[in-house]
């Protein structure tokens, strides 16, 4: 009797005291609260991090779709830039620095200003035969800078601007002053003396190119080159004049443009029409078929910087851009290309940026516009007053403007402009670009020239990342959902223990190595042997199949030797010789089937084959990504309860009707959000992408061919570009539609597993 008693004491002894459940209840709140607001915080740190890139992203992309803004600061009248009466301004300079502005007039006098003040710098005069008055002006392209005035006794005086850089006590001292880069004196371009109503010149790989058009409607083209003798620094100064096949009949010149390459020549008419002449050969020169402006009267034409397209204004307020297009048959023609937002008046001026594919408008009301070739963008539209815009000048760094109206008032403007060749079009749409026959997706966004017109289209780069994602995608999925379904469901535990710690550990290999080795092993190994590739994804299937089927076959006393789980280890040898003989026979296979190459045979038969190519990515990315897709499928396979298939297979089923019927269904879930997993990894690899592709970004979807990605084309150029550059945010723009690409997937990936998981619930 006294063991009870002994055994209710210890029991009454171990039992808590109120006073200890007190104190225990408040350690469970305690530890439930620090955990409820420790998972809640964490959390709102996850969102709060997100929310953080893509204020960060957002905030380097905003400035890219900004307009333009310009503000006037300050104007002079005609006395503060010591201006005689009617003597009006031809044209306007403005230097890089911002600070001295050029004014050139039809006397000849040239003014140079300083911005900030408007005083006075320097005075000069231009060479002028006595008698001869002033009858036209051209200058070249901005980058050139060469100005011509044409004279009235069929002379030209051609000067350039000159900006020296000195820093005396430490501060920038801008000296401006006059180049002749003919010589000091006007040169004789009309023989005959008739003024020069419509001039034209252009600094060229051939010399420097003058063009005009007489009083008597003659076309002239001069040649011209300044020689210099090494020994003695004498220059001397060789000229050819040609005379080209005249106008139409009855047409008259209003302007006259030559462009850098020294082939072509375009005069636009007073009939709307622009005229192209074929210049490469002056002596031989051909009049092209003309093409007609039909949005109104041409009032201005002007070259852009390179001289690859034309900016033509009219009398209706129209401002179109019309390109030199190659044919078939190599031969150029003018081309439409673009309409922008017309001006409320008449176009009175058009200024080219310097070193971009922009200019400005300026028209017979006081309106300004600032537009953008390349993505086709009217950055702005403004009214700078009632009077009609005569001139118009632009510094080359795009910061500052002068503008001259009807009064002879100039206008110093501030101007905000940084951003101007990015569009929705220019980035998803096809852009024509100059030197192209028709419009197309590029990502070209650097080159060797100061003219190179950038070229940023994300559809190359989003197509190369589908594309690099989707083959990975093809190799990876059959292979690590099935094998996770063998492993989880037919493999015995202990070969389960060895083969899946094996492929998770697979993706701990860094991915740079993967790259290493596709770009230089595996992409050239495959190059070679293009016939053992095909052998193997042909016959490997099949020799799986007949080993099957061939075991099947076997007696059940040998077949019972093989512990149930294991069959798996049966196909390792059948695996290995079929690969080892396919890559055998391929040489042989080319020879009997390929003429010796099978890579020249897709060549001869139009299929573009480069070494690094999709196939090779797809394969080394696949393989990357083949652990994640393998660890989670099979995970979920093996969590299926055990009830489930006990209960299928006790009901008759068989152990591959119970997979198809209810391991898969109930395991679907988690498969598909192992696929999707997959995918987000594929699309957001860099390194392997970088390495093995060769960075192509072209628009198709041949295995055969590289690509670029969005991920490798940030690695490749982010840390080239200049910091808040153009270029520098639409990095962080790729950056962005690479993360929402991500984010849109894997929330649908999400939506779409709740309704599966859902659906199959019940079982």
């Amino acid at each position: 009797m006294s063991e009870p008693t002994v055994s209710v004491r210890q029991t009454t002894s171990l039992m808590p005291t109120a006073e200890q459940r007190t104190r225990l209840r408040r350690i469970r709140k305690l530890k439930d609260a620090t955990s409820r607001y420790g998972v809640m915080t964490a959390g709102m740190a996850v969102v709060f991090s997100l929310g953080l890139i893509f204020f960060y992203l957002f905030s380097e992309v905003a400035p890219l779709f900004r307009g333009a803004s310009v503000e006037v600061v300050k104007t002079y009248d005609q006395a503060e830039l010591h201006q005689i009466e009617n003597d009006n301004t031809e044209f306007l300079t403005l230097e890089r620095y911002e600070e001295i502005g050029g004014s050139f007039k039809r006397s000849g006098a040239v003014n140079f200003f300083n911005v900030n003040d408007g005083k006075t710098i320097l005075e000069a005069q231009l060479p002028k035969s006595e008698g001869a008055e002033f009858a036209s002006l051209a200058t070249s392209t901005a980058d050139h800078g060469l100005i011509a005035y044409g004279y009235s006794n069929g002379e030209v005086a051609v000067i350039k601007t000159n900006y020296s850089l000195s820093y005396p006590n430490d501060k920038r001292l801008i000296t401006p002053s006059l180049l002749n880069p003919l010589g000091e004196t006007p040169i004789r371009l009309d023989e005959q003396g008739a003024a020069l109503k419509v001039l034209a010149i252009q600094e060229t790989s051939a010399g420097t190119l003058i063009g005009t058009v007489t009083a008597d409607n003659r076309l002239l083209l001069g040649v011209f080159s300044n020689n210099t003798n090494m020994i003695t620094g004498e220059s001397t100064l060789s000229q050819e004049i040609f005379t080209l096949p005249p106008l139409p009949a009855g047409a008259n010149a209003i302007a006259m443009q030559i462009d850098e390459t020294a082939q072509h020549l375009v005069v636009a008419t007073d009939n709307s029409q622009m005229l192209l002449y074929k210049i490469i050969n002056p002596a031989a020169a051909e009049r092209k078929e003309a093409v007609t402006v039909n949005s109104g009267k041409i009032t201005v034409m002007q070259f852009l910087v390179g001289t690859g397209s034309l900016v033509v204004g009219t009398d209706k307020g129209t401002v179109s851009q019309w390109f030199l297009v190659r044919d078939a048959s190599n031969e150029y023609h003018v081309e439409f290309v673009r309409d922008f937002d017309l001006l409320p008046g008449a176009i009175t001026t058009v200024t080219p940026e310097f070193a971009r594919r922009g200019f400005w408008a300026g028209d017979d009301k006081g309106n300004i516009g600032i537009y953008f070739g390349t993505s086709d963008r009217t950055l702005l539209i403004k009214s700078m007053g009632e009077q009609p815009i005569r001139n118009l000048a632009v510094s080359p760094i795009n910061n500052r403007a002068l503008l001259i109206d009807a009064d002879k008032k100039v206008a110093v403007a501030d101007v905000w402009n940084k951003h101007p060749e990015v569009s929705f079009s220019s980035l998803w749409e096809k852009v024509w670009y100059e030197g192209r026959e028709a419009p197309e997706y590029i990502w070209q966004a650097s080159s060797g020239s100061d003219n190179f017109e950038a070229k940023m289209s994300f559809v190359p780069l989003s197509l190369g990342t589908l594309k690099a994602a989707f083959f990975a995608i093809l190799f990876a999925v059959p292979l690590g959902v099935m094998g996770a379904i063998y492993t989880a469901y037919f493999m015995t535990p202990k070969l389960r223990g060895m083969v899946k710690p094996t492929i998770e550990i697979m993706a701990a290999l860094p991915t740079v190595i993967l790259g290493f080795l596709a770009g230089l092993w595996l992409a050239p190994f495959i190059e070679n042997h293009l016939p053992a590739l095909f052998s193997i994804l042909i016959l490997l299937p099949i020799v799986m199949l007949v080993t099957g089927f061939i075991w099947s076959r076997f007696p059940e006393s040998i077949r019972s030797r093989m512990p149930e789980g294991w069959e798996a280890v049966i196909l390792v040898v059948p695996i290995i010789i079929t690969v080892w003989i396919c890559v055998a026979m391929s040489p042989f296979a080319e020879i009997w089937f390929f003429e010796g190459s099978m890579r020249q045979w897709f060549t001869d038969n139009g299929i573009s084959y480069d070494q690094r190519n999709a196939l090779v990515v797809g394969i080394v990315m696949g393989f990357a990504v083949i652990p994640s897709i393998f660890s989670i499928a099979e995970d979920a396979v093996f969590s299926v309860p055990r009830h489930l298939t006990q209960g299928s297979l006790a009901l008759g089923a068989t152990r591959w009707q119970t997979m198809v019927g209810v391991v898969l269904p109930t395991a679907s879930p988690g498969i598909f959000s192992a696929v999707m997993m997959g995918f987000g990894r594929a699309v957001g690899e860099t390194m392997i992408v970088l390495m093995a592709t060769g960075n192509s970004p072209v628009v198709n979807f041949n295995i055969f061919e590289g690509m670029r990605t969005l991920s490798a084309n940030i690695a490749v150029e982010l840390p080239e570009t200049a910091v808040a550059s153009t270029h520098f945010r639409v990095l962080f723009l790729a950056a962005l539609v690479l993360l929402a690409l991500t984010f849109v997937v894997n929330t649908l990936a999400e939506i779409i597993r709740q309704r599966l998981r859902k659906r199959y619930s019940n079982l």
